[in-house]
């Protein structure tokens, strides 16, 4: 039998294997596992390199132990919760994208804010869009919709990217529940859907990329950098009351950043 490499880019260890029952033990059961296996190192390491989104389709998937294939096309990453997860985020991307938004109190006063990481270092920073009567979800799908513009100049630059973001209920908006919502109109029998305009927006762009981008949620105020980054961000933009989506000017000093208001 030949050889097969086996590249794991979501699962309790991730990497490039070339024992199916190492693989299984990393795959098996864990929630939307991201897997695939390959004929040669090569085409392994660079696909590991890469988003799995990029790699998927483009050779068999791994199967499972009842044959069935266990990779998923949707763009829709695993939750990140511990700091080795987002190192290896962080490594496998040459652009990560963290968004969150902030509401003191909800609703109140609003703002976004946004981190972006290129090969593993801090980059940008980007602040605004305040709402003097604003949402907590409102903010955190500005920001996510103004990762997904950040995102596409990305990818069209030929670069990998993916984004972070800590509101569940954004992703599920702009990645599930939209498609539903479209498909009736966007309608819903429960009645009206909130935020709607920015869902649609933040829809269109991601439905247009889903094959290329993969969007993760990421765990709150654990100490992972690009996201409390992000959260000083977006309540930095509420202090300031900035209406803009701006880059932020002040050097990049982390601790410093670091120490303003949090959310």
């Amino acid at each position: 039998m030949a050889k097969k490499f086996y590249v794991v880019w979501a699962g309790r260890e991730t990497g490039i294997f070339t024992s199916w029952d190492v693989t299984k033990r990393s795959v098996d059961k864990y929630p939307q596992a991201k897997y695939k296996s390959f004929a040669t190192e090569t085409e392994a390491k660079a696909a590991f390199a890469k988003s799995p989104a990029s790699s998927i389709g483009k050779s068999a998937p791994a199967k499972t132990a009842s044959g069935s294939s266990a990779v998923k096309s949707a763009g829709v990453g695993v939750s990140t919760k511990t700091l080795a997860a987002n190192q290896t985020v962080l490594s496998q991307f040459d652009v990560v994208i963290y968004t969150d938004g902030g509401c003191e109190p909800n609703p109140g006063k609003a703002g976004s804010g946004m981190a972006i990481y290129r090969k593993g270092e801090l980059a940008e920073l980007w602040f605004g869009l305040y709402n003097p009567n604003g949402t907590n979800n409102t903010a955190e799908l500005n920001a996510l919709h103004q990762a997904l513009i950040k995102a596409k100049k990305v990818l069209d630059g030929g670069e990998t990217v993916q984004i972070m973001s800590d509101s569940q209920y954004s992703i599920k908006c702009v990645c599930e529940w939209a498609y539903g919502w479209k498909a009736k109109n966007w309608t819903r029998k429960t009645g009206e859907i909130a935020n709607l305009e920015i869902i649609k927006q933040a829809h269109e762009l991601y439905d247009a990329m889903k094959d290329d981008i993969v969007l993760q949620h990421v765990a709150a105020h654990i100490g992972i950098e690009g996201n409390e980054l992000a959260d000083r961000m977006s309540i930095h933009a509420i202090d300031q009351q900035h209406k803009a989506f701006s880059q932020f000017t002040a050097p990049l000093d982390i601790n410093k950043i670091l120490a303003l208001r949090t959310g």
